[in-house]
Protein backbone atom coordinates (compact mmCIF):
# COMPACT_ATOMS: atom_id res chain seq x y z
CA UNK A 1 0.00 0.00 0.00
CA UNK A 2 1.26 3.43 -0.85
CA UNK A 3 2.55 5.31 2.18
CA UNK A 4 1.01 8.73 2.75
CA UNK A 5 2.84 11.47 4.61
CA UNK A 6 0.82 14.13 6.40
CA UNK A 7 1.75 17.77 6.03
CA UNK A 8 -0.78 19.53 8.24
CA UNK A 9 -1.22 23.25 8.33
CA UNK A 10 -0.13 24.75 11.60
CA UNK A 11 -2.90 25.91 13.86
CA UNK A 12 -2.79 29.19 15.64
CA UNK A 13 -0.21 28.36 18.26
CA UNK A 14 1.19 30.45 20.99
CA UNK A 15 4.51 29.42 22.39
CA UNK A 16 4.26 29.76 26.10
CA UNK A 17 6.71 29.45 28.86
CA UNK A 18 6.01 29.42 32.51
CA UNK A 19 2.36 28.39 32.87
CA UNK A 20 3.32 27.51 36.40
CA UNK A 21 0.08 26.85 38.26
CA UNK A 22 -1.85 29.00 35.77
CA UNK A 23 -4.42 26.36 34.81
CA UNK A 24 -7.83 25.11 35.86
CA UNK A 25 -7.36 21.41 35.13
CA UNK A 26 -4.90 18.95 33.65
CA UNK A 27 -5.08 15.72 31.74
CA UNK A 28 -3.61 13.71 28.88
CA UNK A 29 -4.34 13.64 25.17
CA UNK A 30 -6.21 10.73 23.61
CA UNK A 31 -7.75 9.89 20.24
CA UNK A 32 -10.59 7.77 18.90
CA UNK A 33 -8.97 4.36 18.56
CA UNK A 34 -10.39 1.35 16.72
CA UNK A 35 -9.01 -2.17 16.99
CA UNK A 36 -9.49 -3.93 13.66
CA UNK A 37 -10.04 -7.66 14.19
CA UNK A 38 -10.27 -10.59 11.79
CA UNK A 39 -13.84 -11.37 10.69
CA UNK A 40 -12.87 -14.67 9.04
CA UNK A 41 -10.67 -17.61 9.91
CA UNK A 42 -7.78 -18.65 7.68
CA UNK A 43 -4.26 -17.83 6.61
CA UNK A 44 -3.40 -14.16 6.14
CA UNK A 45 -2.35 -13.95 2.48
CA UNK A 46 -1.22 -10.33 2.63
CA UNK A 47 -1.14 -7.54 5.19
CA UNK A 48 0.37 -4.35 3.82
CA UNK A 49 -0.32 -1.92 6.66
CA UNK A 50 2.60 -0.72 8.75
CA UNK A 51 2.71 1.31 11.93
CA UNK A 52 2.55 5.00 11.06
CA UNK A 53 0.69 4.49 7.77
CA UNK A 54 -2.23 6.83 7.09
CA UNK A 55 -5.32 4.92 5.97
CA UNK A 56 -8.62 6.11 4.56
CA UNK A 57 -11.94 4.61 5.65
CA UNK A 58 -12.75 1.50 3.62
CA UNK A 59 -9.17 1.07 2.42
CA UNK A 60 -8.23 -2.61 2.04
CA UNK A 61 -4.80 -3.38 3.46
CA UNK A 62 -4.85 -7.16 3.51
CA UNK A 63 -6.70 -10.39 2.78
CA UNK A 64 -7.41 -13.72 4.42
CA UNK A 65 -7.50 -16.92 2.33
CA UNK A 66 -10.92 -17.19 0.65
CA UNK A 67 -10.38 -19.90 -1.99
CA UNK A 68 -12.82 -22.40 -0.46
CA UNK A 69 -15.50 -19.74 -0.13
CA UNK A 70 -15.00 -18.69 -3.75
CA UNK A 71 -15.35 -22.29 -4.94
CA UNK A 72 -18.49 -22.65 -2.84
CA UNK A 73 -19.92 -19.55 -4.50
CA UNK A 74 -19.21 -20.95 -7.99
CA UNK A 75 -20.93 -24.21 -7.05
CA UNK A 76 -24.01 -22.40 -5.79
CA UNK A 77 -24.20 -20.21 -8.89
CA UNK A 78 -24.18 -23.28 -11.11
CA UNK A 79 -26.88 -24.90 -8.98
CA UNK A 80 -29.00 -21.77 -9.26
CA UNK A 81 -28.60 -21.72 -13.03
CA UNK A 82 -29.57 -25.39 -13.26
CA UNK A 83 -32.68 -24.85 -11.14
CA UNK A 84 -33.76 -21.81 -13.19
CA UNK A 85 -33.35 -23.75 -16.43
CA UNK A 86 -36.09 -26.16 -15.30
CA UNK A 87 -38.63 -23.40 -14.84
CA UNK A 88 -41.53 -24.05 -17.24
CA UNK A 89 -42.45 -21.55 -19.93
CA UNK A 90 -46.12 -21.39 -19.03
CA UNK A 91 -47.25 -19.37 -22.04
CA UNK A 92 -45.55 -21.73 -24.48
CA UNK A 93 -46.83 -24.90 -22.83
CA UNK A 94 -50.48 -23.82 -22.86
CA UNK A 95 -50.36 -22.20 -26.30
CA UNK A 96 -51.71 -25.37 -28.01
CA UNK A 97 -54.70 -25.59 -25.65
CA UNK A 98 -55.51 -21.91 -26.08
CA UNK A 99 -55.38 -22.38 -29.85
CA UNK A 100 -57.84 -25.31 -29.69
CA UNK A 101 -60.19 -23.26 -27.52
CA UNK A 102 -60.02 -20.34 -29.98
CA UNK A 103 -60.88 -22.68 -32.89
CA UNK A 104 -63.82 -24.20 -31.00
CA UNK A 105 -65.14 -20.74 -30.15
CA UNK A 106 -64.97 -19.78 -33.83
CA UNK A 107 -66.76 -22.99 -34.76
CA UNK A 108 -69.44 -22.34 -32.12
CA UNK A 109 -70.19 -18.91 -33.61
CA UNK A 110 -70.47 -20.49 -37.08
CA UNK A 111 -72.81 -23.24 -35.89
CA UNK A 112 -74.85 -20.73 -33.92
CA UNK A 113 -75.42 -18.70 -37.09
CA UNK A 114 -76.34 -21.83 -39.04
CA UNK A 115 -78.76 -22.81 -36.29
CA UNK A 116 -80.56 -19.50 -36.73
CA UNK A 117 -81.00 -20.29 -40.42
CA UNK A 118 -82.12 -23.86 -39.67
CA UNK A 119 -78.96 -25.31 -41.27
CA UNK A 120 -77.62 -26.84 -38.05
CA UNK A 121 -79.00 -28.75 -35.07
CA UNK A 122 -79.03 -27.91 -31.37
CA UNK A 123 -77.05 -31.08 -30.71
CA UNK A 124 -74.14 -29.73 -32.80
CA UNK A 125 -74.06 -26.59 -30.65
CA UNK A 126 -74.28 -28.64 -27.44
CA UNK A 127 -71.41 -30.84 -28.57
CA UNK A 128 -69.22 -27.78 -29.18
CA UNK A 129 -70.11 -26.32 -25.75
CA UNK A 130 -69.21 -29.65 -24.12
CA UNK A 131 -65.86 -29.67 -25.95
CA UNK A 132 -65.18 -26.08 -24.86
CA UNK A 133 -65.89 -27.04 -21.25
CA UNK A 134 -63.46 -29.95 -21.44
CA UNK A 135 -60.76 -27.79 -23.01
CA UNK A 136 -61.34 -25.08 -20.39
CA UNK A 137 -60.92 -27.61 -17.58
CA UNK A 138 -57.75 -28.94 -19.18
CA UNK A 139 -56.38 -25.39 -19.47
CA UNK A 140 -57.14 -24.61 -15.81
CA UNK A 141 -55.55 -27.85 -14.61
CA UNK A 142 -52.46 -27.36 -16.78
CA UNK A 143 -52.04 -23.75 -15.64
CA UNK A 144 -52.37 -24.79 -11.99
CA UNK A 145 -49.73 -27.51 -12.35
CA UNK A 146 -47.30 -25.29 -14.25
CA UNK A 147 -47.72 -22.41 -11.81
CA UNK A 148 -47.12 -24.70 -8.83
CA UNK A 149 -43.99 -26.06 -10.49
CA UNK A 150 -42.77 -22.55 -11.27
CA UNK A 151 -43.41 -21.41 -7.69
CA UNK A 152 -41.51 -24.40 -6.30
CA UNK A 153 -38.57 -23.74 -8.62
CA UNK A 154 -38.60 -20.02 -7.74
CA UNK A 155 -38.53 -20.93 -4.05
CA UNK A 156 -35.56 -23.25 -4.55
CA UNK A 157 -33.81 -20.60 -6.63
CA UNK A 158 -34.41 -17.96 -3.93
CA UNK A 159 -33.00 -20.28 -1.29
CA UNK A 160 -29.82 -20.73 -3.31
CA UNK A 161 -29.59 -16.97 -3.89
CA UNK A 162 -29.69 -16.45 -0.13
CA UNK A 163 -26.84 -18.93 0.27
CA UNK A 164 -24.87 -17.07 -2.41
CA UNK A 165 -25.44 -13.79 -0.56
CA UNK A 166 -24.19 -15.40 2.65
CA UNK A 167 -21.03 -16.61 0.93
CA UNK A 168 -20.49 -13.17 -0.61
CA UNK A 169 -20.79 -11.65 2.86
CA UNK A 170 -18.20 -14.13 4.14
CA UNK A 171 -15.93 -13.29 1.20
CA UNK A 172 -16.21 -9.60 2.09
CA UNK A 173 -15.13 -10.42 5.63
CA UNK A 174 -11.93 -11.95 4.26
CA UNK A 175 -10.81 -8.42 3.38
CA UNK A 176 -8.80 -6.57 6.03
CA UNK A 177 -10.20 -3.04 5.93
CA UNK A 178 -9.82 0.05 8.07
CA UNK A 179 -13.29 1.24 9.18
CA UNK A 180 -12.06 4.78 9.85
CA UNK A 181 -9.59 7.23 8.38
CA UNK A 182 -6.58 7.40 10.63
CA UNK A 183 -3.05 6.35 11.48
CA UNK A 184 -1.95 2.79 12.22
CA UNK A 185 -0.79 2.81 15.84
CA UNK A 186 -0.02 -0.89 16.19
CA UNK A 187 0.09 -3.99 14.03
CA UNK A 188 -0.60 -7.39 15.59
CA UNK A 189 -0.26 -9.79 12.67
CA UNK A 190 1.77 -10.60 9.55
CA UNK A 191 1.20 -12.33 6.22
CA UNK A 192 1.49 -16.09 6.54
CA UNK A 193 0.02 -16.27 10.03
CA UNK A 194 -3.27 -17.97 10.82
CA UNK A 195 -6.12 -15.70 11.82
CA UNK A 196 -9.13 -16.66 13.89
CA UNK A 197 -12.39 -14.75 14.07
CA UNK A 198 -11.98 -11.90 16.53
CA UNK A 199 -8.18 -11.88 16.53
CA UNK A 200 -6.88 -8.26 16.70
CA UNK A 201 -4.89 -7.36 13.58
CA UNK A 202 -4.16 -3.64 13.99
CA UNK A 203 -5.10 -0.52 15.91
CA UNK A 204 -6.07 2.65 14.01
CA UNK A 205 -6.68 6.11 15.46
CA UNK A 206 -7.87 9.40 13.99
CA UNK A 207 -5.07 11.76 15.00
CA UNK A 208 -6.36 14.75 13.03
CA UNK A 209 -8.79 15.54 15.82
CA UNK A 210 -7.39 14.71 19.22
CA UNK A 211 -8.94 15.11 22.66
CA UNK A 212 -7.63 16.21 26.02
CA UNK A 213 -9.29 14.29 28.85
CA UNK A 214 -9.08 16.68 31.75
CA UNK A 215 -10.51 16.48 35.25
CA UNK A 216 -12.44 19.23 37.03
CA UNK A 217 -13.72 19.50 40.60
CA UNK A 218 -17.41 19.76 41.40
CA UNK A 219 -16.88 23.45 42.26
CA UNK A 220 -15.79 24.08 38.66
CA UNK A 221 -18.79 22.39 36.96
CA UNK A 222 -20.81 25.60 36.99
CA UNK A 223 -18.12 27.18 34.80
CA UNK A 224 -18.35 24.44 32.15
CA UNK A 225 -20.81 23.86 29.30
CA UNK A 226 -20.82 21.83 26.08
CA UNK A 227 -19.37 23.71 23.12
CA UNK A 228 -17.46 26.10 25.38
CA UNK A 229 -14.18 27.42 23.95
CA UNK A 230 -11.14 26.94 26.18
CA UNK A 231 -7.37 27.20 25.88
CA UNK A 232 -5.42 23.96 25.95
CA UNK A 233 -1.70 24.03 26.66
CA UNK A 234 0.34 21.06 25.50
CA UNK A 235 3.46 20.35 27.53
CA UNK A 236 6.21 19.00 25.27
CA UNK A 237 8.76 18.83 28.07
CA UNK A 238 11.42 21.19 29.23
CA UNK A 239 10.23 24.75 28.84
CA UNK A 240 8.33 24.09 25.61
CA UNK A 241 4.59 24.63 25.93
CA UNK A 242 2.17 25.44 23.11
CA UNK A 243 -1.36 26.82 23.35
CA UNK A 244 -4.17 25.41 21.21
CA UNK A 245 -7.82 26.46 20.92
CA UNK A 246 -10.12 23.74 22.22
CA UNK A 247 -13.82 23.09 22.61
CA UNK A 248 -15.61 21.06 25.28
CA UNK A 249 -17.44 18.11 23.66
CA UNK A 250 -18.34 15.94 26.66
CA UNK A 251 -18.80 16.31 30.42
CA UNK A 252 -19.09 13.23 32.61
CA UNK A 253 -22.40 12.82 34.44
CA UNK A 254 -20.76 10.95 37.32
CA UNK A 255 -17.72 11.74 39.41
CA UNK A 256 -14.71 9.51 39.87
CA UNK A 257 -11.64 9.43 42.06
CA UNK A 258 -8.83 11.69 40.90
CA UNK A 259 -6.26 9.73 38.86
CA UNK A 260 -2.89 9.79 40.61
CA UNK A 261 -1.18 11.50 37.68
CA UNK A 262 -3.74 14.31 37.42
CA UNK A 263 -3.70 17.64 39.21
CA UNK A 264 -6.78 19.75 39.84
CA UNK A 265 -7.25 23.27 41.06
CA UNK A 266 -7.55 21.82 44.53
CA UNK A 267 -5.15 18.95 44.91
CA UNK A 268 -7.14 17.85 47.95
CA UNK A 269 -10.20 17.00 45.83
CA UNK A 270 -10.72 13.25 45.79
CA UNK A 271 -13.70 13.24 43.42
CA UNK A 272 -13.55 14.89 40.00
CA UNK A 273 -15.49 14.97 36.72
CA UNK A 274 -13.86 13.93 33.43
CA UNK A 275 -14.22 16.36 30.52
CA UNK A 276 -13.25 15.81 26.86
CA UNK A 277 -11.90 18.80 24.95
CA UNK A 278 -11.51 18.53 21.16
CA UNK A 279 -8.33 20.01 19.68
CA UNK A 280 -7.34 20.16 16.00
CA UNK A 281 -3.99 18.42 15.71
CA UNK A 282 -1.21 20.17 13.82
CA UNK A 283 0.86 16.99 13.80
CA UNK A 284 2.69 17.69 17.04
CA UNK A 285 0.14 16.39 19.54
CA UNK A 286 0.59 12.75 20.55
CA UNK A 287 -1.52 10.31 22.50
CA UNK A 288 -0.55 10.36 26.17
CA UNK A 289 0.96 13.86 26.04
CA UNK A 290 0.33 15.95 29.16
CA UNK A 291 -1.87 19.03 28.81
CA UNK A 292 -3.41 21.82 30.84
CA UNK A 293 -6.71 23.69 30.47
CA UNK A 294 -7.43 27.35 31.07
CA UNK A 295 -11.09 28.40 31.08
Amino acid sequence: MKRILICAGVLVLTAACGHEGDFDATGTFEATEVVVSAEAAGRILRFDAEEGDLLTAGCQVGAIDSVQLYLRKLQLERSAASVRSNRPDIAKQVASLREQIAKQQTERRRVENLLKDGAATTKQLDDIDAQLKVLGSQLDATLSTLRNNAASIDENSSSIEVQIAQVEDQLGKCRIVSPISGTVLAKYGEAGELASVGRPLMKVADLDRIYLRAYFTSDQLSELELGQAVTVTADFGGDRQVDYPGRITWIASESEFTPKTIQTRSSRSSLVYAVKIAVENDGQLKIGLYGEVKL
